[in-house]
């Protein structure tokens, strides 16, 4: 693959529909893509103690590390390979081994603070933010976190008002001024429709080189 990849970003809070909306634009051009979730470049918090990883603050932009996710986003623009890490999220450690991704003609990086810093910003071609209602987001996280964590509802609503929505005010909230297009309400038809369109118009060129 010699032409660079089209990068995307995919920011919003917590439960807005993120991962739906990169679905849809790799169906809309049906290339494949990589999808860099901002949840594997948590630090490693291996040094602390159980107790003390659960008192983390996982939601603020000092728990990324973003060395490692600017560096990986460069090498799969420059379509080389890079090692992405695996983040336990039950123990908030790294697994030992990291897993090699390829580049592919879409990248996309996804999370809730994907459009924070600025060195990722530079190197996207899109910037997508997707607001959603947040009591749509809160009980989307409250079941997440339940069928998929092994959390309690009680857990998960303490979490949610102590630093969830704190830091999405703070530092999710405020990234969608950065953003080329802001979603609204989640995965809606016409703005669906509008980001299909210029997901063929802009990625398209590139899906038809890498097919030739």
């Amino acid at each position: 693959m010699s032409e660079s990849p089209f990068l995307i970003g995919i920011a919003g809070g917590t439960g807005a529909g993120k991962t739906t909306i990169a679905t849809e634009i790799v169906d809309a051009v049906d290339v494949d893509m990589v999808l860099l979730s901002l949840d594997n470049y948590y630090c490693d918090q291996s040094e602390l103690s159980p107790e003390e990883r659960a008192e983390l603050n996982f939601d603020h932009p000092d728990a990324i590390d973003w060395e490692r996710l600017i560096g990986d986003v460069r090498s799969l623009s420059e379509n080389e390979a890079v090692a992405v890490p695996q983040y336990n999220l039950e123990t908030h450690t790294r697994e030992r081994d990291p897993i090699t991704v390829e580049p592919e003609p879409i990248v996309i990086v996804e999370g809730i603070l994907a459009l924070y810093h600025d060195r990722i910003l530079d190197q996207l071609d899109l910037s997508i933010y997707v607001q959603t209602d947040p009591d749509v987001r809160v009980l989307r996280r409250i079941r997440r976190d339940i069928e998929e964590r092994d959390r309690t509802v009680d857990g998960v609503i303490e979490q949610y008002l102590s630093t969830v929505k704190p830091m999405h005010e703070q530092f999710v909230e405020p990234t969608k001024r950065k953003a080329d297009i802001i979603i609204p309400e989640g995965v809606n038809e016409p703005a669906m429709e509008l980001l299909q369109e210029k997901a063929m118009r802009e990625i398209g060129p590139k899906a038809e080189y890498q097919e030739m």
